[in-house]
């Protein structure tokens, strides 16, 4: 009897469920949390220190400061710039799309500071879709301009705004600032009748302007304006960063 006994509470014992002791969470997703809560203390576009002085003030290796910066960059949070640091990018900026609203005026009117530079000035032809929206021929001749928006300093939007090439001579003397308000102060003010909004990964160009990492995704919006007609003058292609930019539809 004893010995079944015995028999009996090892076999209990047995039974228990095995409890693995608790997992301590990786060093370097420890370090991420406490660099991720302190970017609040950062202006963006400002450099993180060197990951050198990361790892002397944690008290870790190299390997683990910049396993916990690749946590920030995926989140969108950080920039890796090549030969200069590790930057801080700004959160996302609300931008109402109205019929009448326009870039410039609406963001400068929260108080940031806009900037707009013509990159490039270059004859095209119209796409399929974009002669349908413009009421031309498939592969029309249009003129294009192509612009880059940066707020406060930091490089947010490439916008490509496509005419008629009949418009040409309109827009020749065009250099920067808001192109609408440039068009408005020629007697043609538009407004935006449609927008399509959707998103894609970057190219390898517009990841290198707008100095953001490729693997995020960017906004894009489709937007033909008309004028006090209702003639169609303008489609414009605008390819934003998702990190800076939530557009919010006004009706």
């Amino acid at each position: 009897m004893k010995t079944l006994f015995l028999a009996m509470q090892l076999s209990r014992q047995s039974e228990r469920p095995h409890r693995e002791p608790m997992q301590r969470e990786p060093k370097y997703r420890e370090l991420a949390d406490t660099l991720r809560n302190e970017l609040n203390r950062y202006i963006a576009g400002e450099f993180l220190p060197a990951e050198t002085q990361l790892a002397g003030r944690f008290d870790v290796n190299r390997h683990t400061v910049r396993r916990a910066i690749d946590e920030l960059v995926r989140e969108g949070s950080l920039l890796r710039r090549q030969g200069k640091g590790t930057q801080v990018l700004g959160r996302p900026l609300v931008y109402p799309v109205a019929a009448e609203s326009a870039y410039s005026q609406s963001l400068s009117a929260l108080g940031h500071g806009v900037e707009a530079v013509l990159l490039q000035r270059r004859q095209c032809v119209a796409t399929r879709e974009e002669a349908e929206h413009l009421g031309l021929e498939e592969h029309a001749p249009l003129i294009e301009l192509q612009t880059l928006r940066r707020l406060d300093g930091q490089p947010v939007s490439l916008i490509r705004h496509r005419y008629c090439a009949s418009r040409a001579g309109l827009v020749a003397d065009y250099k920067s600032g808001s192109v609408r308000q440039y068009l408005a102060s020629r007697d043609l003010p538009l407004t935006r009748t449609f927008s399509l909004i959707g998103a894609r990964l970057p190219s390898r160009e517009e990841a290198s302007v707008l100095l953001m990492p490729r693997h995020l995704p960017a906004l894009t919006v489709l937007t033909l304006s008309r004028d006090a007609d209702g003639r169609p003058v303008e489609i414009a292609h605008s390819t934003s960063r998702s990190d800076r930019f939530q557009y919010q539809i006004v009706t």
